[in-house]
């Protein structure tokens, strides 16, 4: 569908649904609009027309948004580590993988896979940067340290299981560590709250009070991780 907005003709996704309230998302597809079954459509158009600065503002922002790099594990490929671009500098070897000034030095055997070794090391790396941060979270709410595992998800940054048990995705080993703690201490909330309610948000207040900011820079950052190619 269509509509013009300050002038520009912007084409987005509709649908009607069994939901009580109208709602907006735009994301690196684009626009997506959600309406109750029976909501009149002049309602529909005016809720729209009442978010046009911010719908513009971030269809541009997601407009500037690159396209994910695809690493296949050579030599002068760049990937961010936590937050700051890293040059793949792959070498013959006995196995090793290190960052030294600016480079990911990755050695490997002839028959290994450097690309391999390489997301085995950020995924270590991913805990050993998130574990203290999560037991630090807890021990603001006066919680011992929750289990922690590492999840492959590109789209869903972390959970927090009925068990008490967060998971959360090694590829925050790429986003600046100030971002990372937002999902960090999100998943800690849900420790105390189950769910999405006030109380959930004063908690996460607490523990990040920019959880607003850092949560719309995660949704720019989620279309710009670089895809291991071969890895999932």
């Amino acid at each position: 569908m269509l509509i013009e907005l300050d002038g520009r003709l912007i084409e987005y996704r509709f649908a009607r649904r069994r939901r009580r309230t109208l709602s907006i998302t735009i994301d690196a597809a684009g626009l997506r609009v959600s309406a109750p079954l029976r909501a009149p459509w002049r309602e529909i158009e005016a809720f729209v027309r009442d978010k046009e600065r911010w719908i513009l503002k971030k269809l541009d922002a997601w407009a500037r948004v690159p396209h994910p790099p695809v690493v296949h594990g050579v030599s002068g490929e760049t990937l961010p580590l936590f937050g700051a671009p890293a040059v793949l500098d792959v070498r013959a070897g006995r196995r090793l993988v290190e960052a030294h000034e600016g480079r990911v030095i990755v050695q490997a055997p002839a028959r290994a896979r450097p690309l391999d070794l390489l997301v085995r090391w950020l995924k270590e790396r991913a805990l050993q940067s998130l574990a203290p941060r999560t037991a630090h979270y807890a021990g603001v709410l006066g919680l011992p340290a929750p289990r922690l595992a590492l999840s492959n998800a590109r789209t869903q940054w972390g959970v927090c299981t009925e068990g008490g048990i967060i998971r959360l995705s090694w590829r925050l080993v790429h986003v600046e560590p100030r971002l990372a703690d937002y999902v960090v201490a999100h998943e800690v909330a849900h420790l105390v709250e189950m769910n999405h309610s006030r109380r959930f948000w004063a908690l996460v207040a607490r523990l990040y009070p920019g959880w607003r900011e850092a949560r719309e820079r995660l949704e720019l950052t989620a279309a710009t991780l670089p895809v291991m190619k071969g890895n999932r």
